[in-house]
């Protein structure tokens, strides 16, 4: 039975289990703005968006390393200067088990979702533990491993 719900789970479109409220932030904000929305909104990345269009992703893994270990000032350091460029992005009609492949393979935690050029939402590992696990205890050790670095 288990297994039967599992398969069922993994052939669902990303777009029922997608977070369609992105926070997004223009490309001129700065490392402090960032800061700002990210602990405002308790969510660990951002999407950088110019005219619309995804141009970068921002992750407190990017702060940490391009900011504090640098000890740069974050009101003088623009995001575009830290951001990821090269986005990976999936569309909203990706099965589960696809959109899991391709964060695993591109080794990315979070996932935007696009729609033409047109950002519709986002997916991280912990939504797809969330709504794959049968258990809390999987739950955990999936977030305890997604915040686990490759060295």
């Amino acid at each position: 039975m288990c297994f039967l719900i599992l398969r069922l789970w993994l052939v669902m479109k990303i777009e029922k289990l997608m977070v369609k409220s992105v926070i997004t932030l223009p490309v001129d904000a700065s490392a402090y703005d960032a800061v700002k929305l990210l602990n405002k909104n308790k969510i660990g990345c951002l999407v950088v968006v110019y005219n619309r269009e995804i141009v970068g992703i921002l992750t407190e893994r990017d702060l940490l390393e391009r900011i504090l270990e640098k000890c740069r000032n974050p009101k003088e350091t623009g995001i575009s200067e830290i951001m990821t460029k090269h986005v990976i992005v999936g569309k909203p009609d990706m099965e589960l088990s696809e959109v899991t492949r391709l964060m695993f393979e591109n080794k990315v935690k979070k996932l935007p979702i696009i729609d033409g050029n047109r950002l519709v939402g986002i997916v991280t590992l912990t939504d797809i533990a969330r709504a794959t696990s049968m258990d809390k205890k999987t739950i955990e050790l999936i977030e305890k491993l997604s915040n686990m670095h490759v060295l």
